[in-house]
């Protein structure tokens, strides 16, 4: 196990990665906000699924799931086709056109990354993409036992009312009145 101070670091140098996501968002075309671009780079990666799974690989609520679904189906990136299994429900489907999109944004990130990291080795971009990878599957694992109910994080520490500390009332403080 590493120590603190590296978790400390890691938690500094991942908060810096912003930058490197505003620099993907600057390359996207104008009407494909990045979580138009995470939905199709989802369906295109894990195939067709019900809206209730993307949400879960997103990690966000229904209703953000919903609108960026929205979106990319008014564009005709995807489609919403009846689930066979439940006519309530749909299934998502990349459309020819979506995969389109995907394989431009996929030129267009990777000439980004030549560029900016033109003088790193392909050994260093390797070294780099294999420990993002291990750290994003490090998440997924941890997401999935949480759906599956084996892992659960403590419930945060609350305090009964009558046990939380007050602040002690100042009696000689001036009140300012409104005139």
């Amino acid at each position: 196990m590493a120590a603190q101070s590296q978790y400390a670091e890691l938690a500094r140098q991942l908060s810096a990665v912003g930058a490197v996501k505003r620099g993907l968002e600057r390359i996207l075309p104008a009407d494909c906000p990045g979580g138009s671009a995470t939905v199709l780079t989802m369906l295109d990666r894990h195939g067709e699924m019900r809206m209730s799974r993307l949400s879960e690989l997103l990690s966000v609520d229904m209703s953000v799931t919903s609108r960026h679904v929205a979106h990319a189906a008014e564009r005709g990136w995807i489609e919403r086709c009846p689930d066979p299994d439940d006519k309530r429900s749909r299934i998502l489907r990349l459309t020819p056109a979506g995969q389109d999109l995907l394989d431009e944004l996929a030129r267009r990130t990777t000439e980004m990354f030549a560029r900016t990291l033109d003088d790193w080795t392909d050994e260093e971009v390797g070294q780099l993409s294999a420990l993002l990878d291990r750290l994003r599957r490090c998440f997924d694992d941890r997401r999935d036992r949480r759906l599956e109910g084996s892992y659960a994080l403590p419930p945060p520490v609350r305090q009964h009312a009558a046990v939380r500390q007050e602040a002690p009332v100042r009696h000689d403080t001036p009140v300012r009145q409104e005139t």
